[in-house]
């Protein structure tokens, strides 16, 4: 894999797929700008080298083309500021305007295309989409490792039309971190999996049964796992349906000698909202009308313990609906105790994307882990063993 740094840019028009998918709120300022950080590096060494960037992204999920609510011309200044130089905007990232701004790009100028959701060929792989998109530049970096598990036309099918094929940084990097924890982790390694479904994380979950020492699960899937030992759980989240194959996991790992941590207690609501009233309630035992929101101060405890004795450490999933600040403290202790566990015993530790990484950024701790996947799905597939269309087209 030809990857950034062994590349010279001089006098390319490189195309560039990035992650530009980032929260805005009700005036399209951006809330969270992790995911434009991480590709700065990637950016600034193609311009450093005589090369122009082509930035091509998504953001959201339109449903019928072109909508203000998702266009990427909301992020020009944002990005103009953090590159110091005026980014051109094209308001389609096909056609004639495309072509003719990214005919005039000179070296180290940047410009950013429209999102490239408002076309449904590109999200369908459509070989068509993918070769006028391919036409604008001269080589096709792939730095979005959280679309790599898409064989969208920009992630993975613009690789058949362009020869020369880069990894950037951010897609260097999740590779390698990844490949860290999956084939040279130091022992103990404990693996946190948080989250409402079992369904969602069940091949995770297996895959790590043969790689891990300590399972941490928190999250609402441990619902369904209460249910799965004759627990009562009111009104919590839970998958009924899922009870055989809870029970199954728990089999398993006691067969290949797996720690596995599960809540000793719950935080408990009457209803689902931060003012909700609340009780602690010891696992298995909440009473009806109440609901599961995070865990409580023993878990708390057993949970920082297990984390504070490990050398790897993989998670993925808050403990509880950390986005009310009443039930948020079981997330946020774990997120204490990672970055502890990081910064005192030397263990190397990996945030899997998702809500498990604007869980360690809300909480300003982003810089004080080993890692910060910007991928949370395409990690998860990753660590799950599956082949990523974004990642074996750089490989082709």
């Amino acid at each position: 894999m030809q990857t950034v740094a062994n590349f010279n840019f001089a006098g390319k028009k490189a195309l560039v797929r990035v992650d530009f998918n980032v929260p805005l709120n009700e005036r399209y300022e951006i809330t969270d700008d992790t995911r434009i950080k991480a590709t700065i590096p990637t950016i600034q060494k193609i311009l450093k080298d005589g090369g122009s960037v082509i930035l091509m992204s998504h953001l959201g999920r339109p449903k019928d083309g072109p909508t203000e609510k998702y266009s990427l011309k909301h992020l020009v200044t944002p990005l103009s500021i953090v590159f110091g130089i005026k980014v051109k905007f094209a308001p389609d990232c096909i056609g004639e305007e495309a072509a003719q701004l990214a005919s005039e790009l000179q070296a180290g100028e940047i410009l950013l295309l429209e999102n490239l959701r408002f076309y449904k060929e590109e999200e369908k792989g459509d070989e068509e989409f993918a070769k006028k998109l391919a036409s604008l530049g001269n080589v096709w970096v792939n730095d979005a490792f959280g679309t790599a598990h898409r064989a969208h036309a920009s992630t993975a099918v613009m690789g058949k039309f362009l020869q020369d094929r880069v990894s950037g940084y951010v897609m260097q990097a999740e590779i390698d971190n990844a490949k860290k924890i999956l084939e040279f982790a130091d022992r103990p390694f404990t693996a946190i999996m948080g989250g409402s479904k079992i369904s969602d994380k069940i091949l995770i979950i297996e895959q790590l049964l043969d790689k891990v020492d300590n399972l941490i699960i928190g999250g609402g899937m441990t619902y369904t796992f209460s249910l799965a030992e004759g627990g009562k759980i009111g009104k919590s989240i839970s998958e009924p349906d899922k009870v055989d194959l809870a029970k199954s996991l728990l089999e398993k790992a006691k067969a290949k000698g797996v720690n596995l941590y599960m809540p000793v207690d719950n935080v408990v609501a009457d209803d689902f909202s931060n003012s909700a009233n609340r009780q602690t309630v010891n696992r298995g035992e909440i009473p009806d009308g109440w609901e599961g929101l995070d865990i409580g101060p023993k878990t708390i405890e057993l949970f920082q313990k297990v984390v504070s004795e490990s050398k790897t450490i993989l998670w993925n999933g808050p403990m509880g609906v950390f986005e009310f600040p009443n039930f948020a403290k079981g997330t946020n202790a774990i997120a204490d105790a990672v970055v502890k566990a990081t910064e005192e015993n030397g263990a190397f530790s990996l945030i899997g994307g998702g809500d498990s990484a604007a869980a360690i950024n809300n909480a300003g701790y982003g810089d004080r882990v080993s890692y910060v996947s910007t991928g949370g799905g395409a990690l998860l597939e990753y660590m799950e063993g599956k082949v990523l269309p974004g990642v074996a087209a750089l490989e082709a």
